[in-house]
C-alpha cells in the first residue's frame, strides 16, 4: 500500500521535530556546562554536603580544612573528657556546646576536600596528637594525657585553661583563612568560628576568674 501525501508529511513533521529537540539538547548541555564552574553553592557551609566547585578554592582554603579538622577533632575530644571528669556544671555545658558545634564542622570541611580532591587528615589514634603539634593552640600528647587523669575542680581548672589556648590557635589560624582563602563558604565558616570561640573565650576567661 502506498503511503498517502498526508502520511508523507506526518512522518517528516516528526523526523524534523526530533531533530530540533536534539539540537536543542545539545545547546543547552553546552552551556551549562560552561558555566558550572560559576555557580555559586546552593547548600550553606555548615551543611555536610555543602558543594565545592574545583575551581572555587585555593591553597589556603585547602590549608585552612586539612589544619582545621584535628584541631577540631582535639577539642571535641577535650569535651567529651568533661561528661565524666567535670564537677562544674557550666564546665559541662560548655563542653557539650564545643562538640555540638565542631563536629558538625568537621564533616563540613571533610565532604570540601573530597570534593576537592585532596586527602582528609587521618583520625590519630587514642590521645597521640604529636604530627599536628607544631599548630596553633594544639595541646600535645603529654598535655592530653595530663587532662585525662585530673577530675573535679582541677579537670575543670585545668580543661578551660588549655581550651581557652586551643580555641585562640583556632581564631588565628580562621583569621589567616579569612585573608587568603577563596572559597565562601570556608570564609563564612571562619567567621562563625572566629565569633563563637571568642565569646567562648571569654567566658570561660570569666569562669577562671581573669575576666
Amino acid at each position: 500500500m502506498k503511503p498517502t501525501r498526508t502520511s508523507t508529511r506526518r512522518l517528516a513533521l516528526v523526523a524534523a521535530t526530533a531533530a530540533s529537540a536534539v539540537l536543542l539538547a545539545a545547546c543547552g548541555g553546552n552551556d551549562s556546562g560552561s558555566h558550572s564552574a560559576h555557580r555559586s553553592p546552593t547548600k550553606s557551609a555548615s551543611s555536610p554536603g555543602a558543594s565545592a566547585s574545583a575551581g572555587a578554592h585555593n591553597a589556603a582554603d585547602v590549608a585552612f580544612a586539612k589544619g582545621m579538622i584535628p584541631h577540631h577533632r582535639q577539642a571535641v575530644e577535650m569535651a567529651g573528657l568533661a561528661a565524666t571528669r567535670a564537677s562544674s556544671s557550666q564546665v559541662k555545658e560548655l563542653a557539650t556546646k564545643i562538640e555540638q558545634a565542631q563536629d558538625p564542622e568537621i564533616k563540613t570541611m571533610s565532604g570540601w576536600l573530597t570534593a576537592w580532591g585532596e586527602q582528609v587528615p587521618e583520625e590519630m589514634p587514642g590521645m597521640d596528637h604529636s604530627a599536628h603539634s607544631g599548630m596553633p593552640g594544639m595541646m600535645s600528647t603529654k598535655d592530653m594525657a595530663a587532662l585525662k587523669k585530673k577530675s573535679g575542680k582541677a579537670f575543670d581548672t585545668a580543661f578551660m585553661e588549655m581550651m581557652v589556648g586551643h580555641h585562640q590557635g583556632a581564631v588565628e589560624m580562621a583569621g589567616a583563612e579569612k585573608k587568603k582563602g577563596a572559597y565562601g563558604p570556608a570564609k563564612t565558616l571562619a567567621d562563625a568560628v572566629i565569633k563563637a570561640q571568642n565569646a567562648e573565650i571569654v567566658r570561660m576567661n570569666k569562669l577562671l576568674g581573669k575576666g
